[in-house]
């Protein structure tokens, strides 16, 4: 039962990573986190181990436990595991697959957002778009690993800050990649893509190699 109940808070603390209430260097107060979720200190720094143990939380020595802060060797490795997961999937893909309706529906959110201006919801369809090529696989594991790369990914996306210029071009090529691989030319979309996530990792690079000091003790409101 209490691994049950670690496993539920871990889902929950990766989910506000995902969303962006929680960001990069802030620590998380024991006590504060134990209250919002409902659990107690023990199951929480179970919970805490998980994540620890996936990357998503650091624990610092007489500092207790902060979300991770993403290096530039952290972002080349999420790239590489990208590339090795969503391109081969995209070609292989069937344009009927109920994938294809996830990232439809990614592109339509995400043009809706840009016109209200709002980034982060941009940023949170992005990422549900990307999640519909992988599930083309139909590999419940493969949706898991991709998974916990998104959150690492949504890490390095927390160091924006309110600047959410990185996501409109993306906008853009999400809807002509969709495109392309409607059209029946999946070869062609995953080619796309892989110069697509050539581009935005070295544009993740340049923002996490400038990316400033840690934030104060996060409050955790699930």
């Amino acid at each position: 039962m209490t691994t049950d109940r670690a496993e539920r808070s871990a889902d929950a603390i990766r989910e506000l990573i995902v969303t962006g209430r929680l960001t990069p260097g802030q620590r998380l107060s024991e006590q504060s986190v134990s209250e919002s979720l409902d659990v107690s200190r023990n199951t929480l720094r179970e919970a805490f181990r998980i994540l620890v143990h996936e990357g998503l939380l650091v624990r610092r020595p007489n500092a207790g436990v902060a979300v991770a802060r993403p290096t530039l060797a952290d972002v080349v490795d999420i790239y590489r595991l990208r590339r090795l997961i969503e391109v081969p999937v995209l070609a292989a893909g069937d344009p009927a697959h109920p994938g294809a309706r996830t990232m439809r529906d990614a592109v339509d959110a995400a043009l809706a957002a840009r016109l209200g201006g709002d980034w982060h919801d941009i940023a949170a369809a992005n990422m549900r778009f990307h999640s519909g090529i992988v599930a083309l696989a139909g590999s419940p594991r493969l949706d898991r690993v991709h998974a916990n790369l998104s959150a690492e990914l949504r890490l390095s996306f927390g160091l924006l800050g309110d600047d959410g210029s990185f996501f409109d071009g993306f906008v853009d090529r999400n809807a002509g990649l969709l495109r392309r691989f409607l059209a029946g030319d999946a070869d062609g979309a995953a080619a796309d893509l892989n110069r697509y996530l050539t581009d935005s990792e070295r544009m993740l690079q340049a923002i996490v190699d400038g990316a400033g000091a840690p934030g104060p003790a996060a409050t955790v409101t699930p």
